[in-house]
């Protein structure tokens, strides 16, 4: 395995996200860790997907769906790394070989949450972790919220993937459409608490999604 180094991307630098830099607050500095050649796949296909840290089984079965036929159109995920819909959304492109990024709230040297000390690792070693906040700052609440701009500022389009109506998701997806990104949301059951996200999402105007296809059309993405 490859040891990786921390490295330092500037606003003005030539490798800084160009999507990143459309927003109205982008960090003037970002903290990466893993494979640098991720970031220049980010001004091609790139999609967030998000959701709840406590899954459902339909939850983890649409998130894997959905990102292996991301991964086979090479679009790149951004999620963020958390417990739930977003280590699926890692773990699977990673599996399928393709490209995902994390974005943490946190330094890119903090293993947060420490329940994805495994993932973190292939992250580092397949994919690439970024922040803004410096190497060796903990987590803390109010750092994820400005954590939730970044993945979506990343990204062409948002998809969520169950979340309740108060979560981290929803303000993922309402950072999108002030970025002026596509939302999207996968339905599901009715009675469950975790649909009620994506159905108001979808009941607002988000893109149905039932399958990648559905992104990379909406998108119109190239496959």
């Amino acid at each position: 395995m490859e040891k990786r180094s921390i490295f330092s991307l500037r606003i003005e630098d030539a490798g800084y996200p160009a999507l990143l830099r459309e927003i109205a607050d982008p960090p003037q500095r970002l903290y990466c860790l893993g494979c640098r050649e991720i970031l220049e796949g980010l001004s091609r296909k790139v999609v967030a997907v998000v959701g709840t840290r406590k899954m459902t089984a339909y939850g983890k079965q649409s998130a894997v769906s959905i990102v292996s036929g991301l991964a086979a159109s090479g679009v790149t995920v951004v999620s963020g790394l958390a417990l739930g819909i977003d280590a699926v959304a890692h773990q699977t492109q990673l599996e399928a070989g393709g490209r995902t990024l994390a974005v943490l709230g946190c330094g890119v040297d903090v293993i947060y949450p420490p329940q994805n000390s495994g993932l973190y690792h292939k992250m580092i070693d397949r994919g690439l972790i970024i922040s803004e906040f410096p190497p060796g700052v903990k987590p803390r609440p109010e750092y994820f919220p400005r954590r939730n701009r970044l993945i979506s500022g990343l990204s062409q389009a948002v998809v969520v993937i169950e979340g309740q109506l108060k979560s981290g998701s929803l303000i993922t997806a309402k950072l999108a459409l002030d970025q002026g990104r596509e939302v999207m949301a996968v339905p599901g059951p009715i009675n469950a608490a975790n649909s009620r996200g994506p159905a108001y999402l979808i009941k607002n105007g988000a893109v149905v999604v039932e399958s990648a296809l559905d992104i990379i059309e909406a998108l119109n993405l190239p496959v």
